[in-house]
């Protein structure tokens, strides 16, 4: 193939991603996390305030900003909430009070660069290591992969950052192949692009150590082990100096001195791991690190040990190490697991020849791997998107070593890439759902993983066509996204059914008697429990019995008929009570607590604000009776989940006494 055809391939196939990721900036809903990443980066451009929210660095953020400092925009005010809160509610108000076709689609067009910047990446390192023929293969393959398809072109960190991963690896090995002080410099840019977009990206220098330990082994050279640590050093310190220019090399997080929400010294103390905490109270001492930098690791370790996980059908406190190994077997595409698996043959045969090269791209998919399996922050397959990335790379390989061996290969490859097209264009546009073949295609992938593997809350717009085709009366939702983003934004006009979100966090209004009627919509995060917990913790438990009348994007589920929901109803009246006991309206909060304790009596939470209630009336025998009953259920009941709350019952239990 010459150069013209080859540059004339490459441009047409990144049009081609570019099309389809243009696809899903129109046709999908906003998703969690999205309005308050945009809203944060236009706060750091317009105002230099990095205190909204700290939870991931400032680069893809400001990026995604950069297209709306030309428009007129009105920004909300910060109220000083706690950060979070101030984020959720600030982004829904910046995107949908001036409207997301001016905010939320030019910001998207935004962070589709990076995923086609990936895409080139991935097509030179191929190309550079294994010949441009095969890393055209790959550029092909990837471009109508789903799961980059899924996230590619929304305002979130997971593309960015796998793309700063490949450039940072990709760069330092042009620099070990041919040292020179450009090469070294551009390595240190890298990581530093890397270091700006995700928290992740602290793990880039003890890959790129290990990946020069085994070099130093493979090639038994000690001056060249020097020679590589001094260079990392170098794009260490080079990479720590452009993080702090995200920051506009200032510590503090707020402009004119203003604090974090809570403060740094308030939130490291409530850490639960005060080992980290002294650590990164260290940080925060000799100010190594910009304060909100320290501020989002620590939420980055708080959530981990927070947030619940949804695995083979069953909701857990903390991760598993076998989530990210099934997670990637379920939604990677059938053809990018065979050739993958093809790798290990083709890595044997090319072993002695092509060690360097093996080593380069295995060492950092076995230790981000191994990394991840670590982690409990088990909430989608998108945080192994640096790896990912590398395995193709390693796929142009597999396709030269094929070729090379005997040119019918081609017939297999070219099959395989049909078949990777076939399997995205079918599930085009609902990408987030995507599961392969083999696990039952995108409608069972919710069998065994859940979150942002199936639902990110992101098909409001296909709700909108839905009701236009099927209209309702009387309709009934419990969407994953609700506060942050609202089904009223897409001109959705249903009730709302409680969240976690909409109860215990952004407290939005609602009305939820226990039997309802007509049509109900339930995002499957919800469906599955992955909010509440599951089983009889979850208020939408009884629906998973219940034959859906359409499922929407493979994400959201639509039922239509009259239905029981006690739960739901007892958890709503539970949040009213305690608002009024906090008020002291005690009348009213005992009304609500009765209420709420008829209709749902197991529910450990109801049980517990009755016997609170009751305290505050001076009923001590009355109290402590419901807090038996509260904690009595709450350790029979997933007490894994509610291990918080029996604790606290046996703390109000024991003082009372």
């Amino acid at each position: 193939m010459t150069r013209r055809l080859r540059i004339v391939s490459v441009v047409g196939l990144l049009l081609v991603l570019a099309l389809q990721l243009f696809h899903v900036v129109r046709a999908t809903s906003a998703t969690w996390d999205e309005p308050h990443h945009l809203f944060d980066g236009y706060a750091i451009l317009t105002r230099h305030d990095y205190r909204l929210n700290p939870e991931v660095p400032p680069l893809i953020k400001m990026v995604a900003a950069l297209p709306l400092l030309d428009r007129s925009l009105q920004a909300p005010v910060n109220q000083d909430r706690h950060n979070q809160e101030e984020a959720f509610r600030d982004g829904r108000e910046f995107v949908f009070s001036n409207g997301e076709s001016r905010t939320l689609e030019p910001a998207r067009l935004a962070c589709m660069s990076f995923t086609l910047l990936l895409a080139l990446l991935i097509y030179l390192f191929a190309g550079e290591l294994f010949g441009y023929s095969a890393a055209l293969f790959v550029l092909a393959l990837f471009v109508f992969d789903p799961n980059f398809l899924a996230h590619g072109a929304l305002v979130t960190t997971d593309v960015g950052s796998a793309c700063g991963f490949l450039a940072a690896i990709y760069t330092f090995y042009r620099y070990c192949k041919r040292p020179t002080w450009p090469r070294l410099l551009l390595a240190a840019f890298a990581a530093g692009i890397l270091l700006g977009s995700k928290f992740t990206g602290i793990f880039l220098l003890p890959i790129l150590f290990l990946t020069v330990l085994a070099e130093s082994a493979l090639r038994r050279d000690p001056k060249l082990l020097l020679r590589r640590l001094c260079a990392l050093i170098v794009i260490g310190a080079c990479a720590w100096v452009l993080l702090w220019s995200f920051y506009g090399f200032r510590y503090k997080a707020g402009a004119n001195g203003a604090e974090l929400n809570p403060s740094l010294p308030v939130y490291l103390q409530r850490m639960y791991d005060q080992q980290d905490a002294k650590h990164l109270a260290t940080l925060a001492k000799y100010k190594l690190l910009p304060e909100a930098y320290i501020w989002g690791l620590e939420n980055t370790k708080q959530t981990e040990f927070e947030d619940t996980s949804y695995f083979w059908g069953k909701v857990y406190r903390h991760g598993n190490w076998e989530y990210f190994p099934v997670a990637f077997l379920v939604k990677s595409t059938l053809p990018f697991l065979i050739l993958t698996c093809l790798g290990l043959a083709a890595a044997w045969w090319v072993r002695r020849e092509r060690a360097w090269e093996l080593l380069v791209l295995l060492v950092p998919v076995v230790f981000y791997m191994a990394v991840s399996m670590h982690s409990d922050i088990n909430i989608g397959v998108r945080h192994l998107f640096p790896v990912y990335a590398l395995l193709y790379v390693a796929i142009a390989g597999v396709a030269a070593v094929l070729l090379h061996r005997d040119r019918r290969f081609a017939y297999l490859l070219g099959a395989l890439l049909v078949w990777q097209v076939f399997t995205s264009v079918r599930v085009s546009p609902a990408y987030m759902a995507y599961g392969n073949e083999a696990w039952g295609g995108p409608g069972k992938v919710n069998r065994y993983l859940g979150d942002a593997n199936t639902d990110w809350a992101q098909q409001l717009k296909d709700v909108k066509l839905y009701l236009a085709a099927h209209p309702a009366k009387n309709c009934w939702f419990a969407y994953f996204a609700d506060g942050a983003i609202e089904p009223s934004d897409y001109g959705i006009d249903c009730k709302r059914l409680p969240t976690t979100s909409t109860l215990w966090w952004l407290d939005r209004p609602m009305m939820v008697p226990p039997i309802i009627e007509g049509t109900v919509f339930i995002s499957d995060s919800d469906l599955e429990g992955i909010e509440f917990g599951d089983g009889p913790l979850n208020p939408y438990d009884s629906f998973k019995t219940i034959k859906s009348t359409a499922v929407i994007d493979h994400g959201l589920y639509v039922y239509d008929g009259t239905f029981e929901v006690p739960l739901a109803s007892a958890l709503y009246d539970t949040h009213e009570a305690r608002k009024a006991l906090m008020k002291r309206d005690i009348d009213q909060a005992y009304r609500l607590a009765h209420t709420a304790v008829e209709s749902a009596p197991q529910s450990a939470p109801v049980q517990e604000t009755m016997g609170d209630v009751l305290m505050a009336e001076g009923n001590k025998a009355g109290a402590l009776e419901h807090w038996q009953m509260a904690l009595s259920s709450a350790e029979k009941v997933r007490p894994d989940l509610q291990d918080a709350l029996v604790l606290e019952l046996k703390t109000k239990i024991s003082s009372t006494q």
